[in-house]
């Protein structure tokens, strides 16, 4: 494992280049400059963080939906994965949703993908379905996961009253 410096930031216009380069190296079908300027600029329920150095190491990105949040896409670049960087945004993540009163997350993620499907287990997601065929490129199908209570995930306690 590496050390460096980074910080956990929202995304902004000027990190879409280095997010698009990252998008490109990790996906099959990456979202487009046109998806991730929308996403950032005009999506008011949507949230999007960047692990930041001296520039973009990952990224990743949540549609707000009334108390759900849903992960569209979690990226880490090559040259840094193995660091946490990953374990890291989808913590941030979780946090930001939790503090705006999200209470469960879900997502998809590629049969394929056991280190992903790791990640999203040690964060308290556990599947819940398959989406047949999800992907476009080679057919492969979905694992549909959730997390229906991220507080626990964070360590939060509810009091009630």
């Amino acid at each position: 494992m590496v050390e460096f410096d980074c910080g956990i930031v929202a995304m902004k216009i000027e990190d879409i280049d280095e997010v698009l380069a990252i998008e490109a190296l990790s996906f099959a079908i990456p979202w487009s400059r046109e998806a991730f300027t929308m996403e950032v600029c005009t999506n008011r329920c949507a949230r999007y963080l960047v692990a930041k150095g001296t520039r973009v190491l990952g990224y990743v990105g949540m549609w707000i939906i009334m108390d759900e949040g849903h992960i569209t896409n979690l990226a880490v670049h090559p040259d840094y994965r193995g660091n946490k960087i990953g374990e890291v945004l989808l913590k941030a993540l979780i946090k930001s949703a939790s503090s705006i009163g999200i209470t469960q997350m879900t997502l998809e993620v590629r049969e394929s993908n056991k280190t992903a499907q790791n990640l999203y287990i040690k964060l308290g997601f556990e599947v819940s379905g398959i989406r047949k065929k999800y992907y476009s490129n080679n057919q492969e199908d979905a694992l549909i996961m959730w997390n229906r209570n991220i507080n626990a995930t964070l360590g939060i306690q509810k009091s009630f009253s």
